[in-house]
């Protein structure tokens, strides 16, 4: 009986010190986290500038029609040389052209601090029109749309992101209350 209780505390302690080995093996405090993204582009390549383009429209009744001036945000998210995610950050889009069409340019080498782009996604930002400027979350303009790889432009010098257009709509009518 006394043997069995022995070799039971002998197990347990040698038990516990390969758990502590095992966490202490990496990173002083802790084992190394786990990187569970995939990078928007591989940082063995050149950082090329990525580009984004959209279209912002307004949707009366049954027409859409373009919004010229309207905006844009892309919101990033990024991780550090040690997988650590950072604050996201955004950039805002040149207004829109009278055809509802925008343009956004982010160039992950200012970002610094050997840092690498997870994920961007697109949201509506603001519509000039008074009449039009309730945003929707067709496409996910209000909660965000990923970013669509289309392909590289100007001779490789850009890689080229899309999303779906986006939706504004007229502003809501007050309830009239005749009783």
């Amino acid at each position: 009986m006394a043997l069995n209780s022995f070799s039971f505390t002998v197990s347990l302690i040698l038990f516990s010190f390969m758990i502590v080995i095992a966490s202490a093996s990496d990173y002083a405090y802790g084992s190394k986290p786990k990187v569970l993204y995939k990078p928007m582009f591989d940082m063995k390549e050149k950082q090329l500038p990525i580009g984004v383009e959209g279209l912002i429209l307004c949707k009366s009744g049954p027409k859409t029609i373009p919004i010229e001036g309207a905006v844009a945000r892309i919101t990033c998210l990024a991780v550090d040389e040690h997988g650590y995610e950072t604050a996201p950050f955004s950039i805002l889009s040149k207004a829109t052209d009278s055809k509802a069409y925008y343009f956004a340019t982010l160039f992950p080498n200012e970002l610094g601090n050997n840092l690498k782009l997870t994920e961007c996604k697109a949201f509506l930002e603001k519509s000039p029109l008074e009449t039009c400027k309730v945003a929707t979350d067709v496409n996910e303009g209000i909660s965000g749309a990923p970013l669509s790889y289309r392909g590289l432009l100007d001779n490789k010098k850009m890689k080229l992101y899309s999303v779906p257009p986006f939706i504004y709509t007229l502003q809501p009518k007050p309830s009239s209350n005749d009783y």
